[in-house]
């Protein structure tokens, strides 16, 4: 019997087989979560469902995290079907391609700003929201997914660093908030890894081996790794922690300053 046996989680951001929402609802499925999932648009719907399918999942639902309209009608459907629910993952983040390369301050719009924000942090916010009833006398845990971007300046991350600072901010505040409900807010930051979403961020590929070379673990993190640290803080054995961003990144967030291994005895 895995230690999420009898949860009930709603994964919201699964894009392809490589998404990090897709390593999260790996682990869960293996220690007993029974999954429900989400999709933005029909494209995303023909890549989501036979995962879902894949793991026993028979609850696959549409869901632009922009729509107030659709987010109610999500937790509407997983009332009728579930009647609760335990565990919402929020792996959703979004900015104009334009605005995550060269300069912050020239590709910086007012809209790229305000889009960054409303996708990637209000929406945790607002699946916060929808979540509360649902989860009404259990040990509900909400679990967001950031970077290093929202403490330390990245090439090319941008306006995606300002909109995790916020999600970062927001965790913080919904945690203070529900807390005397028993339900836990937690993000985890994760170091980088292939998925469809870091495509969009330039010089990608060098910060995969910058991270790799100086990280005390000298490895990138892989998609079980972030699965694994999420499906702990979303079970009861982390029912003491909430409102922290846990670092899996093998350690890189920590280190101050490195040098080549063959150096480093100069």
């Amino acid at each position: 019997m895995g230690f999420l046996s009898g949860k009930r989680a709603l994964i919201v951001g699964v894009a392809t087989e490589r998404s990090i929402a897709w390593g999260i609802a790996e682990a869960m499925h293996r220690e007993g979560a029974e999954l429900a999932f989400t999709y933005a648009n029909d494209k995303l719907r023909e890549r989501v469902e036979p995962l879902a399918a894949s793991i026993g999942s028979k609850v696959v639902l549409p869901l632009d995290v922009t729509s107030d309209a659709q987010v109610d009608a999500v937790f509407e459907e997983l009332r009728k079907v579930w009647g609760s629910l335990d565990v919402v993952v929020h792996a959703v983040a979004y900015a104009p391609r334009e605005a995550l390369a060269g300069s912050f301050t020239a590709n910086t719009s007012r809209e790229a700003f305000a889009m960054a924000h409303d996708v990637s942090s209000y929406s945790l916010t607002a699946l916060a929201r929808g979540a509360l009833p649902l989860m009404q006398g259990r040990a509900g845990s909400i679990l967001t997914l950031s970077y290093l971007g929202a403490v330390r300046a990245i090439p090319s991350y941008n306006v995606m660093g300002l909109a995790k600072a916020s999600l970062e901010a927001n965790v913080r505040f919904l945690a203070a908030d529900l807390g005397p409900q028993g339900i836990r807010v937690n993000g985890i930051s994760a170091g980088p890894i292939k998925t469809l979403a870091a495509a969009g961020i330039g010089g990608f590929r060098k910060m995969l081996a910058r991270v790799a070379e100086t990280a005390p673990l000298r490895r990138n993190v892989t998609l079980q790794d972030v699965g694994n640290a999420a499906a702990f803080l979303c079970s009861d054995l982390a029912a003491g922690v909430t409102g922290e961003i846990l670092y899996v990144d093998g350690g890189f967030s920590h280190v101050g300053m490195s040098f080549p291994e063959e150096s480093a005895d100069g």
